[in-house]
């Protein structure tokens, strides 16, 4: 038989992918409602041509496309394995209990799927089984815990720590139990057999459709060389959805940090290994238990020293601190510092000379072997290519090595691995051009597709741009926003998200609106992310008030989100030790940091704010932006041309007609298309 050509196969998925669509095609027939979109068929057929011809592609298909569908059809089709990642495990979910089943009917084509979460997500039946038999002793609430958790182990087929719906967020002893990369045995695991991340990778080297999110698929990719740290069996193509959020999490994995909460897990782990060990002798005992204190002293001693050192913090009253540092500083704790490398050495030399060591006595040797390599490497903080920083949160205190720039290590562990790979988003492009992010994540060529959003914003929205506020740097910008925002959330009854790029304006506001509305007002950091959501969507008028980690990744249908307010155009910190060595790299090299980095990044992160508001056909609602550097700066005009296309108004009067029904848009003199 003939070999096919490479456009004959291009063809002929492209064909394939383009008849599920149809208007009498299997979606069709199979999803109540459906109707063919030109926008998802565009990009399906692109997806098509990526996958059978081997290629890249860059797609921003925007809000109302159906890119996911758009995706996963041409992957189905294409009956080759295929790696999908999203920006969060909510959507993981989404496609794989939700989409992929319809697909699976619909399509008529047989293949196996697997949702891959990362190592954290699950129970390590081996530290399980330690941890029950440990005599610690235990609060009621631990207790209670445990023992739920013990009856759910019997019967789960996955581990996965979702499945137990009355179990903490912040569940203290789970570090203890969970099958991190950190406390794995491999191979040599007593229940090897059982453990469910195996049993996970085995299912994935079997699938058609594996499901990853970017913090695993970026922590896979660091920790590729290890011998136990690998899960995601080997794909030749990837679906990176969301794919602006990729270089973030690319910094956050490709780095090193070192912090007391790694520290007392080694001693607490090195503890609870020798205790079984030696049980006989006590003497023993007593060496390890000190050869454990000293880890934990000397690692009090050396944070201490570090925050003794004066930094220039970012925000006094921050709930996140970050303090850029470099040689010079941490010379002054340099001392502190080889007292906990001996300290760690000392554990190593407990390691190698004890005789007949279990498989847990040797993890926690690499494990100070690690630590004591990344420390050295920190307190020299001598690399051009990292940005050497400390940061705060809570009681953990983390020395932190982050790379300045990913691009190319995501091009070599990602888009070098794959044979076909897609990059798509709603928001890839700045001034219309992919140049910003093919830069940012090393792509170099690849196909382009640019979606307009299927929403109707210029029928379903209006842009609320104040006449008169002051400039956000000056002192009395949060009272006036404050004022602003009051007016707008009683002209849309609530209903409404107000998104800040700091909490001070956060709290400023929420102290002035809790006076002058009726309306609930929910203030993120009262409660976890997923409580205060599913509040907003049960509560009738609710406001929420929030910042960076509801600027994306979240749905509200319908009339409960009416409303999406933004206090300043979101520029990152210039405080942020890593956004500071970004703006040094390029204007090092001659480049304007201000245009090529900071600005898009803005523009970026500005248009996942805004789409919020519309998630639907039938969704209507007011998007405001505050800040009147969009009309005073000349850069003001870049973003303007990145928003939707909605009618623009300066009087607050067309915010309350919009929701009257029967009038018309833009019914006052300052209203413009």
């Amino acid at each position: 038989m003939p070999e096919v050509s490479p456009v004959s196969r291009v063809a002929e998925l492209a064909d394939a992918a383009v008849a599920a669509f149809a208007t009498d095609g299997p979606l069709a027939r199979a999803l109540e409602g459906f109707e063919p979109r030109a926008g998802q068929i565009e990009m399906a057929e692109a997806v098509a041509g990526a996958l059978a011809g081997r290629s890249v592609l860059l797609a921003e298909a925007g809000t109302g496309t159906g890119k996911t569908l758009a995706y996963l059809v041409p992957a189905i089709l294409s009956r080759q394995r295929v790696l999908v990642s999203t920006g969060t495990k909510n959507l993981q979910e989404q496609i794989f209990f939700k989409d992929l089943p319809v697909l699976r009917d619909a399509l008529g084509v047989p293949f196996k799927a697997t949702c891959m979460k990362g190592r954290g997500n699950y129970l390590c039946l081996h530290r399980f089984d330690a941890f029950r038999e440990s005599p610690a002793i235990r609060s009621l609430d631990e207790t209670l815990n445990l023992r739920t958790l013990e009856r759910w182990a019997e019967h789960t087929e996955t581990g996965d720590r979702a499945e137990v719906e009355d179990l903490p967020e912040d569940l203290p002893f789970w570090n203890e139990i969970a099958a991190t990369t950190e406390n794995c045995l491999g191979a040599e695991c007593p229940r090897y057999a059982d453990c469910f991340v195996v049993r996970m990778r085995q299912r994935a080297a079997e699938s058609d459709v594996v499901i990853v999110n970017h913090h695993l698929l970026c922590a896979d990719a660091a920790v590729r060389q290890s011998t136990f740290g690998e899960v995601i069996p080997r794909c030749a193509n990837a679906i990176v959805d969301e794919a602006h959020q990729l270089e973030d999490v690319a910094t956050q994995y490709f780095g090193l940090s070192v912090s007391n909460y790694r520290l007392d897990e080694l001693a607490r782990d090195v503890e609870r290994a020798f205790a079984v060990h030696a049980k006989g002798d006590a003497e023993y005992r007593n060496q390890i238990a000190a050869s454990s204190r000293r880890i934990r002293e000397h690692g009090r001693q050396f944070f201490s020293a570090l925050h003794m050192v004066r930094f220039e913090w970012t925000t006094a009253k921050a709930v996140e601190s970050k303090a850029r540092v470099k040689a010079s500083d941490l010379a002054r704790v340099a001392e502190d510092g080889a007292a906990l490398v001996s300290a760690l050495e000392a554990l190593e030399a407990d390691v190698a000379l004890t005789k007949d060591a279990s498989e847990d006595i040797h993890a926690v040797g690499r494990r100070a072997t690690e630590i004591k390599d990344d420390l050295r490497f920190l307190l020299k903080a001598n690399d051009p290519g990292f940005v050497f920083f400390l940061e705060t949160r809570g009681r953990g205190v983390f020395l932190r090595a982050s790379p300045i720039d990913v691009s190319s290590t995501i091009r070599q562990l990602l888009l070098e691995r794959m044979d076909s790979t897609v990059l798509t988003s709603a928001t890839l492009t700045v001034d219309g051009s992919f140049e910003y992010v093919r830069g940012r994540l090393g792509v170099g060529r690849a196909t382009e597709l640019k979606l307009d959003s299927e929403f109707d914003y210029r029928r379903q929205s209006i842009l609320y741009l104040p006449k008169r506020i002051p400039d956000p740097r000056q002192a009395d910008f949060a009272a006036a926003a404050a004022r602003e925002i009051i007016g707008i959330l009683k002209a849309t009854s609530g209903r409404a998200f107000v998104l800040f790029t700091s909490y001070a304006n956060l709290r400023e506001v929420h102290r002035l609106a809790a006076i002058e509305l009726e309306y609930p007002i929910l203030v993120q950091g009262t409660a976890p992310r997923s409580a205060l959501l599913r509040d907003f969507k049960a509560t009738p008028h609710a406001v929420l008030l929030a910042t960076s980690s509801f600027w994306q990744g979240v749905d509200v249908v319908g009339d409960a989100l009416s409303c999406v307010i933004i206090d300043k155009l979101p520029f990152a910190s210039p405080g942020d030790p890593i956004t500071a060595a970004r703006v040094e790299a390029i204007t090092a090299r001659g480049g304007s940091a201000f245009g090529e980095y900071q600005i898009p990044l803005a523009i970026l992160t500005l248009k996942q704010g805004l789409g919020r508001l519309l998630r639907h056909r039938q969704d209507r609602g007011v998007l405001a932006v505050l800040d009147p550097r969009l009309k005073t700066m000349g850069y003001g005009r870049r973003f303007l041309a990145s928003l939707p296309p909605a009618p623009v108004t300066s009087d607050i009067a067309d915010v309350t007609r919009f929701f009257t029904p029967g009038a018309p848009l833009g019914a006052s003199p300052d209203a413009q298309a």
